[in-house]
This record gives C-alpha cells, structure tokens and sequence, in this order.
C-alpha cells in the first residue's frame, strides 16, 4: 500500500513538472509584452522597437510594446518584478537600473535580486547639446557661458538617475559650474523642451537627438573615441574635459524566477539578431554600438554599473 501511495504521489509530481517543461518548450504560446520605462521617443523606446520585431519574427508570437513612463524608470521596473515569472513579460531597461539603486533611497525592488538579466544588445553614448540662441560653439565657450551666468541656466534629462542627468552632474562637478537640473519623463519630453528652449542644454543619446538635431546645437560626444556617425564631434576629453566618459546600455531582463529554458531561447533570439548585419547597421546608424553577450555578462556588468555610478551620486550629494 505504502509503495503504491509513494508511486502515485511521485507519478503525479513528474506530471506536473512534465506538464511545466512541455509548456518551457513550446515556449512562446501567446503575445509578449515589452515593458519601457520612458515616453515614446527616447532612446529605449526607440531600442525597445528595433530588438521587439526581431523577438516576433524569431519567436512566432507578437511583441507588444508597452510605455509605462516615470521616475527614471523606476515605476515599469517595478511594475515588471511584480508580475508572473513566466516569460511573458518583458522588461526594455537603460544603464538607470544601475543608478537608480543608490540614488533612491527607498525603491521598492531590488536590480540585483528582483530581475534576471537576458540580454544587453546596445550601447550609446551621450552629446553634450545646447539651444541655438546660447552663444557657445564649442565646450570652452559653453562652460564661460555658464560660469558667466551662475545659477542662471537650466538643463533637462530624461529624469533623475538617467546617465543624462548624471552627465550633467558630473559636468557641474569638474567644471566647478552652478545650474539647474530639469528632469523630464523621457529623453523625447527633454529634447523637445532643449528645442522649444524651456531650458538652455541637455545631454542626450544620438537615437533620439537626430530627428532634433536642426534644432539644437551638440558640442561634444560622451564616449571614449568619436562616433563615426558623428566624425567631425570631439569627444569630452578632446574638448578640454579628460576622463569626462559616460553612456547608456540597452538590455532586456525578466522577472526573477523566470525559468532558466526560456532565459535562454530569450538570450538566444537577442544574441542572434545583433549578429545580424541589417540590425547592426541600424544600430550604427543611430550611434550605437552592438554587444551580443550571455545573461551573466550583463549580471556582471549590471553589477559593475551599480558600483561606478553610485561613486557619481555620492560624490554629487544629487537627490531625486
């Protein structure tokens, strides 16, 4: 009796793991929601519908979009954490994650623990832009603008903790400067306010300052080496401001839990689609730079972010 009960018991345990890795297998079944913390038009919405079709044509299942704007994207992480870790849920993250962390005091989830990493796909750099009516073109001539006018010159972010408002942070810090930051939900919301002139400069990634460009004035690129999209750009450090390096990365991650099979048919689809030359051109066009890498590389990665930034916030005294 007791060896038939032990073999009823274990008959219906295998099922149900059975039933659960045949429905990991046939994964996707139904429409994926991508989940972006920013208004449409800023540089995650637009990676977040570059890698989305890609996901759809790999995968046989629709990718749907969903922006879920606010508080540097604090209000969609928590968001994803808290729904089912089956796959089906998609967070489209920017370096925020990492920053967000030590700048807020109180989050209501944790990066580390409450999300497992996918994919990092992309990296941006910032530019350094100002409005027309500012009488700087060049980074020497910006920063006698602003030390000319102390307190007197507003810049806007895509909100506090993006790497715009730290770069602008970092700025005030090695220039000795004294201005406003004005954060904005969304790198679109921030550049169209840098181009009405509501405030007087801004950083931003290249994906979403090109449609602006004529409107404003980019002075100088936040990456290591020039963009070849932007060749005739100096960098930071060219323009007087060694060590002034900053950027954004672009990943997908899921809730924590998510089973480790549809990790990786994620991780894989991603990895495949970087690889792909019509994608990567893309990036290039928009100044971003591919990465085609495993879940543990951005767990590393993320890792790292956390502890290089929240040297930046500390050392700034920034609030959000």
């Amino acid at each position: 009796m007791n060896r038939k009960l032990i073999c009823g018991v274990l008959g219906v345990v295998l099922g149900i793991y059975g039933f659960a890795f045949a429905q990991e297998a046939k994964y996707p079944v139904k429409p994926i929601r991508m989940v972006i913390g920013y208004a449409p038009g800023g540089g995650s919405d637009i990676m977040g519908r570059l890698i989305a079709p890609q996901i759809t044509e790999a995968m046989g299942q629709q990718v749907i979009v969903e922006n879920r704007a606010g508080m540097a994207q604090n209000i969609a992480a928590e968001f994803v954490t808290k729904q089912p870790a089956d796959g089906y849920t998609l967070f489209l993250s920017s370096a925020a994650l990492g920053v967000n962390v030590t700048l807020y005091p109180k989050l209501n989830y944790d990066p580390v623990k409450d999300f497992a990493p996918v994919a990092v796909f992309a990296t941006s750099a910032n530019l350094l832009l100002v409005h027309p009516s500012l009488p700087a073109k060049t980074v020497k001539e910006f920063i006698a603008v602003v030390k000319k006018n102390p307190g007197k010159l507003n810049f806007s972010s895509s909100g506090s903790g993006s790497t715009q408002h730290l770069s602008g942070e970092m700025l005030k810090l090695m220039i000795k400067g004294d201005f406003t930051h004005i954060p904005y939900k969304g790198t679109g919301p921030s550049l169209i306010a840098l181009a009405s002139g509501e405030v007087e400069f801004s950083f931003s990634n290249i994906p979403a300052a090109q449609p602006l460009m004529h409107r404003m004035r980019a002075l100088a690129i936040t990456s290591e080496k020039r963009s070849s999209l932007l060749p005739d750009l100096p960098t930071m450090s060219e323009a007087g401001l060694p060590g002034f390096v900053t950027q954004t990365w672009y990943g997908v991650l899921v809730p924590r839990g998510t089973p480790a099979p549809v990790i990786t048919a994620l991780n894989s689809v991603i990895v495949k689609a970087v690889q792909k030359e019509e994608f990567r051109s893309k990036l290039a066009q928009m100044g971003a730079d591919p990465i085609a890498e495993n879940p543990e590389y951005f767990r590393k990665m993320l890792n790292e972010e956390i502890e290089r930034w929240a040297k930046v916030v500390k050392a700034s005294g920034i609030k959000p």
